[in-house]
């Protein structure tokens, strides 16, 4: 008799894939999401966890003693989320932890947790999964996704916005212009994305409503360069982290996501440029830049 029947199994491949799925949408590496949802396979007693990821999708299947069972979720991008992450792997950590307490006090080493001579000799490692299946399930059920409030992410980063424009030459007048505009468009950016608007229209009219609160300095002749606030108002829109794991997952081998996401990252880009344009159109600015 095995400790790891057909059900328990099921259960596993939900978790695994339940890991993986969250670690896609707040924003993790390929290559992590692979790694902790095979973690978590191996430490709840599976042979074997394979993993393809897609720009949208995740397919994960489990493997114990020749008996496989293959899921396959859609993901759904959420904002990024590096706490969530964080309490992600922690509950992989713990799962190892306690699979490996559970192997010493049984007297067998961690690598036989999975071994079919062993688990036929120790029956009571059939509760001891469930209990570790049950307690995973509701760690992942009870994650905190508290997030900050909209109006302390709107004001700091305005205060980026009008750092960097300060450090950039821009006068305080500039400075305080850019402030506003920042703050003003990570606003609507928050409202946006909370009303699951299309993401790319969502960073048009972002860019279009910094872009034209900081041109206000052109018509009304604040500051010293004026060129300094439009172009610092539009910082919050770049999609740095994005791009990092773009090109993470194109070194690590993970081709097909790391093109994904590179090519969502550059749409972002471009729609942040078609915001900005449009601003400028409207407002009849010809001149601008450095």
């Amino acid at each position: 008799m095995t400790y790891l029947n057909y059900a328990q199994q099921q259960r596993i491949t939900r978790l695994c894939v339940r890991c993986g799925l969250l670690l896609m949408q707040y924003g993790a590496e390929s290559a992590v999401v692979v790694d902790l949802s095979k973690r978590l396979g191996h430490a709840l007693g599976v042979d074997s966890v394979e993993c393809a990821l897609g720009f949208n999708a995740i397919t994960l299947t489990t493997i114990f003693h020749e008996r496989c069972i293959t899921t396959t979720r859609d993901t759904i991008n959420q904002s990024i989320n590096v706490n969530l992450l964080v309490q992600i792997q922690q509950i992989v950590n713990k799962a190892e932890q306690d699979a490996l307490a559970y192997a010493t006090a049984s007297n067998i080493s961690y690598a036989d947790l999975t071994n079919k001579s062993c688990i036929d000799t120790n029956i009571s490692a059939f509760t001891n999964r469930q209990a570790m299946i049950d307690d995973i399930s509701c760690a992942f059920d009870t994650l905190d996704k508290t997030v900050y409030p909209p109006w302390l992410v709107g004001l700091f980063v305005g205060l980026s916005c009008a750092t960097f424009a300060y450090l950039n030459g821009g006068s305080l007048p500039i400075a305080a212009v850019t402030f506003v505009a920042g703050m003003v468009a990570m606003l609507t950016r928050i409202f946006l994305s909370k009303h699951h608007f299309n993401p790319f229209i969502t960073v048009i009219v972002t860019a279009f409503i910094a872009s034209l609160i900081g041109a206000t300095t052109y018509y009304f002749d604040i500051g010293n360069n004026a060129d300094i606030a439009v172009a610092s108002s539009v910082l919050l829109l770049v999609p740095s982290f994005p791009l990092i794991n773009s090109l993470s997952d194109i070194l690590k081998g993970y081709i097909n996501i790391g093109i994904g996401r590179a090519v969502f990252t550059y749409m972002l880009t471009l729609s942040a440029c078609v915001g900005i344009v449009i601003a400028l159109v409207l407002l009849r600015i010809q001149h601008w830049g450095f």
